[in-house]
């Protein structure tokens, strides 16, 4: 049983649903969302407030203007993207305390979450209490 509690508390650890991180930014927790894809696909549409840092080009020098006491929530498309992981990945190899969203975009926008960029979307109210 012991490592069963382990795996989940690990487990939450590394990952968060649209809903916590929807409720984190609401109540400004210091969260920072990290958008790893392309600069391209950035600008078409991406979660309000969220910075483009392409998993690519994170590095040292491209992320030192960054406050290590935040957390990090990296994402990409959704589960057929790898872009949030290797960004996960790399952010807490430049010591950043990361977590990874569930379901990238993709599973944002199925909650209901409002987008920003040329094909934004309004977004509706969401009361999911996961």
């Amino acid at each position: 049983m012991t490592e069963q509690i382990k795996y989940y508390e690990d487990k939450l650890k590394y990952e968060i649903d649209s809903w916590d991180l929807y409720e984190s930014l609401q109540k400004k927790f210091n969260i920072v969302v990290i958008d790893a894809r392309s600069s391209e696909v950035f600008d078409i549409q991406h979660i309000p407030s969220a910075i483009n840092i392409p998993h690519r080009t994170m590095s040292a020098q491209t992320t030192q203007h960054l406050d290590k006491a935040a957390l990090y929530v990296c994402y990409c498309d959704g589960i057929g993207c790898n872009a949030s992981t290797k960004g996960a990945l790399n952010l807490a190899r430049l010591g950043f305390n990361v977590k990874e969203l569930l379901g990238g975009l993709d599973w944002w926008r199925r909650d209901g979450y409002a987008t920003e960029g040329r094909e934004a979307t309004p977004g509706r109210q969401v009361d999911c209490g996961c």
